[in-house]
């Protein structure tokens, strides 16, 4: 990629600068989104249909493995041209959105973290062209946060195979996936090393194994047309490959996974608060109250101002976090602030938004009620608030204790 940055384009909504590699991409995905994936965006969220055609027309633009090397089919791209990806499919549709960036981050992230070379090759490079949807399973019915209650189980066999049991709640592209990142409890915790010790990870494609079924799938406030479904582990075979990473030891790289996730929900709550701070904008600059448009009162003006600078800010913390990652540089704190920050400035404009349109905020002809509705999400997903909030101020209060 060339390095040259030209100067920021004040008519371009993301007002960091931008190379000439990533205005090409981001000017590719623009016409994508605005031709194909907006003019179906609200009647999705109605239906709730998955958007098969779509995922695939973004697989043959590259993004679907947009930070997978080329050497394994995908783009290569750093984090910073991610996360302005993300951010500009979630201004158009938040459900593509999140089928995009758990692709991304959570499969395949965890798979380039952990794979060996023969299951980099394997995998990934039908996951970087969508041939197969990434799915991510950590999250149970009985352990969210607190993955160290994880109650599924895989028994090695005399012969190095593993039989997987259990199962995992609101696994996004749960139904429609074909290659599956599961997590399980493979040992018994270690004294002195934590109840999250013992958990490893597994990796296989939907079509190799028995035993495998979906159990309920969602229906969900927001983000109505990205799959979310339960995932059924009976008897599963799994071969003796098909381990990820070192057994017993995956919640290490469990953390890193969503530590890289959590730049795309960052970037997402960035790019739904964005689409509905515009809208809100465009709106109170034509609708006329005491004849003149209610832009003019101070009260809306002074609140689009504030909305305005905290997404600017939120969108240089996510750089922020972005470049430490490209720079292998420890980035779990800078992260944490980007996701905890971004998600509640995306939702509070989204709010704000629905205020400004008064009784039309409220109905659905009008797209802003949608941006809030998938924008709740992104302050739980990849870690809550108070996750997030956890991780930032231990390391305040290790940083001040001396």
């Amino acid at each position: 990629m060339t390095s040259t940055l030209n100067r920021p384009d004040i008519t371009n909504p993301n007002t960091l600068p931008m190379n000439d590699d990533q205005r090409s991409i981001i000017g590719a995905l623009r016409d994508f989104l605005k031709n194909e994936v907006e003019p179906g965006a609200a009647e999705r969220d109605q239906t709730g249909e998955f958007p098969h055609d779509i995922v695939r027309g973004l697989g043959d633009l590259g993004i679907m493995g947009a930070q997978t090397p080329e050497e394994y089919g995908g783009s290569g791209l750093d984090t910073a041209t991610f996360a302005m990806i993300i951010e500009e499919i979630a201004a158009v549709d938040g459900s593509l959105c999140l089928t995009v960036a758990s692709h991304n981050s959570l499969c395949q992230g965890h798979i380039l973290i952990g794979g060996t070379e023969e299951q980099k090759r394997t995998f990934l490079p039908d996951l970087a062209t969508a041939k197969k949807l990434g799915a991510w399973g950590l999250t149970e019915p009985g352990s969210g946060s607190d993955s160290g209650g994880m109650q599924s189980r895989a028994a090695q066999q005399p012969d190095g195979s593993w039989i997987l049991n259990g199962s995992k709640n609101f696994i996004t592209q749960g139904s429609v996936g074909g290659t599956y990142v599961v997590l399980a409890r493979t040992d018994a915790a270690r004294e002195g090393r934590g109840k999250n010790d013992g958990i490893s990870a597994f990796v296989f494609n939907r079509d190799d194994v028995t035993g495998f079924s979906i159990g309920r799938k969602e229906d969900k406030l927001g983000l109505r047309s990205s799959d979310t479904a339960q995932l059924i582990f009976e008897d599963i075979h799994l071969p003796a490959d098909a381990l990820l990473g070192e057994r017993g030891n995956a919640f290490k790289d469990v953390m890193r996974v969503l530590d890289g996730g959590r730049v795309g929900i960052a970037a997402m709550g960035l790019g739904l608060g964005r689409a509905a701070f515009e809208y809100a904008a465009r709106y109170t600059l034509q609708r006329e109250q005491f004849g003149r448009p209610i832009a003019h009162n101070q009260d809306i003006s002074f609140r689009l101002a504030d909305i305005d600078t905290k997404l600017d800010a939120a969108r240089l913390l996510i750089r922020k976090a972005a470049d430490l990652k490209d720079a292998g540089l420890n980035f779990t704190v800078p992260v944490a602030r980007a996701k905890l920050y971004a998600t509640t400035v995306g939702v509070e404009a989204c709010d704000e938004a629905i205020q400004m349109l008064g009784g039309y905020g409220y109905i659905k002809e009008y797209p802003v009620e949608r941006y809030w509705r998938d924008n709740r999400l992104t302050r739980i997903g990849e870690g809550t608030d108070e996750v997030q909030r956890l991780v930032i101020s231990r390391d305040v209060l290790k940083r001040f204790a001396d």
